[in-house]
């Protein structure tokens, strides 16, 4: 027993890429060295009809771009050396070997895996595992091994297979990593995906493809809902609570709405200040708050700096006489799962996938901040946005929440209830009010986008805008990957008279009722929108 072929080739594929980025690299450093030999001293003089300060600039930025390609190769090596140590071990043990003969060899080359990384024996575990895992996934490793993915990515896949089964994670990896597979991800690459945005689409994908249904696995879940407390430096501490997505959300929602009330002119506080002021406010009354006054005191004496006022003060008026703002969240629902004839995940805007029980309760409950998208069976696209009123701004601005999720900067993650839309195209320059040409941008980013030479490219209905760069690169959009909805197990019109229902096909079956319209065919302002809002939304009880 030995090292296998594929692990032999896997090892050379990363170190044919190592060297191909390490020569890229040292091309860079000799590009730099010959500008600086013919002159270049950094005041910005030409060389040879080149911007010399701006060529730096790009050198630098290739250079970052490499050296991470490089962290991506050798974490690609690093991974596959790991998994083949626990390998030689066991194939150098004889073959009358004890079981706990085999498991103390392993721990052995694990403690050795430790001692030469400085790292800690759970720590070398986790890795070592995580290693065995990524080198389980070609098309991962071979991402890995080209640079096209970093760690943090690799460890992401490793997190959401965790309990699929060998065909759900072959299938979760080919959605993201084979462009050939059935209704492959759509938009930015995992690689060109900050981790934690890659994290989210590969657990909404998770959720709707694991083998135990989302309602069942939440029920475990929510028995194990909690509060922790956890002290921290500085004579601050934190709390959290382990509680479902939509109690989460309307908490941090409600929270977020009360501080933007508070903010004006003469409160000094950040939103992200205002925000557990007032959690601890509402929890314990104003008066538990009055400590919160040394923030900032130099003397320690509680008492706020000039020019300040003390959170506990400001709140104890505050709560019972500012207007505070609506704080709506989108929920988009699978029309068969909202019917109550399919257990489809619906998904929470900034949250991701909840059970169909939660949205069909939301809906049932009349959550007057909660509206409801309805989703097209055939392709998992949105088929209109509920709305108590038919301006058309309005709905638009829904609509393009709902599309983009988030900020649609490149690595951004604000969610959508703290961004503003924006015009991709300025009004002035010939910019329309529609949702081909507005997007989501976080306040920090909407002002880069007009004082620098930041640039959106042009975005579709249900497709958010990429960007590029000030230097010419571009970055794609982050997009969600809808899917066909999930249909009745009955089918009842996937095939005509006489002929048999493949399961997952769409049905081509259409009313033979001229009276009937289609809701593609309406505007978004047609009154007929605000006829059909104003009934009660009924579900079915079987």
């Amino acid at each position: 027993m030995g090292i296998s072929r594929g692990a032999l080739s896997g090892s050379g594929t990363a170190m044919e890429g190592f060297r191909a980025s390490v020569a890229a690299l040292d091309a860079l450093f000799l590009e730099e060295a010959a500008l600086a030999s013919a002159g270049a001293d950094g005041r910005g003089d030409a060389v040879a009809g080149v911007d010399v300060l701006q060529r730096q600039y790009g050198i630098r930025l290739e250079r970052l771009e490499l050296v991470s390609r490089l962290e991506g190769q050798l974490a690609a090596v690093k991974a596959q050396d790991a998994a083949d140590c626990i390998r030689i071990q066991q194939a150098m043990a004889p073959p009358e070997a004890s079981v706990p003969e085999r498991t103390y060899a392993e721990m052995s080359a694990v403690e050795e895996i430790a001692g030469v990384l400085t790292v800690t024996s759970a720590a070398a575990g986790a890795f070592v595992h995580q290693a065995q895992q990524v080198c389980s996934l070609p098309q991962v490793m071979d991402a890995l091994a080209a640079g096209e993915v970093s760690w943090q990515h690799a460890k992401v896949i490793v997190d959401e297979t965790e309990g699929l089964s060998p065909a759900g994670a072959a299938s979760l990896v080919a959605h993201f990593f084979d462009p050939g597979a059935p209704n492959p991800a759509r938009g930015a690459a995992p690689g060109e995906l900050v981790p934690s945005r890659f994290r989210a689409k590969a657990r909404t994908w998770r959720e709707r493809h694991h083998p135990e249904s989302i309602e069942e696995r939440h029920a475990k879940s929510a028995a194990d809902r909690r509060m922790e407390y956890r002290p921290d430096r500085d004579g601050m501490a934190w709390i959290s609570l382990h509680v479902s997505g939509v109690t989460a959300s309307a908490i941090w929602n409600r929270t977020t709405a009360i501080a933007r009330g508070l903010q004006g002119p003469d409160e000094p506080r950040t939103l992200t200040q205002l925000r557990p002021d007032i959690a601890a406010s509402l929890l314990l009354g104003a008066g538990g708050l009055q400590d919160e006054g040394m923030a900032g005191s130099p003397e320690g004496n509680g008492a706020p700096q000039p020019g300040t006022t003390a959170p506990g003060q400001v709140l104890g008026q505050a709560l019972g006489q500012v207007p505070v703002p609506r704080a709506d969240v989108l929920v988009m629902v699978p029309v068969f799962s909202a019917l109550g004839v399919t257990d489809e995940p619906a998904i929470l805007d900034g949250h991701g996938p909840i059970p169909a029980s939660m949205a069909r309760k939301l809906l049932a409950d009349g959550a007057d901040s909660f509206y409801r998208v309805l989703v097209d069976p055939s392709d998992g696209a949105p088929l209109e946005i509920g709305r108590k009123s038919y301006r058309l701004p309005e709905a638009i601005k829904r609509w393009i929440r709902m599309r983009d999720s988030k900020c649609t900067f490149p690595g951004c993650t604000n969610q959508s209830l703290d961004n503003d839309t924006d015009h991709l195209t300025a009004w002035q320059h010939g910019g329309t009010t529609g949702a081909s040409n507005l997007g989501q941008l976080c306040p920090k980013h909407h002002r880069l986008k007009h004082n620098t030479g930041w640039t959106p490219t042009p975005a579709t209905t249900n497709e958010p805008p990429g960007w590029t760069s000030p230097t010419g690169r571009t970055y794609q959009p982050e997009q969600r990957d809808p899917e066909p909805t999930h249909w009745p197990y009955w089918q009842m019109f996937a095939a005509g008279p006489g002929e048999d229902a493949s399961p997952g096909e769409v049905p081509q079956w259409e009313p033979d009722d001229a009276t009937l319209i289609d809701p593609g065919d309406l505007s978004p302002d047609d009154p007929l929108w605000a006829e059909f809002f104003t009934k009660p939304f009924a579900l079915l009880t079987c």
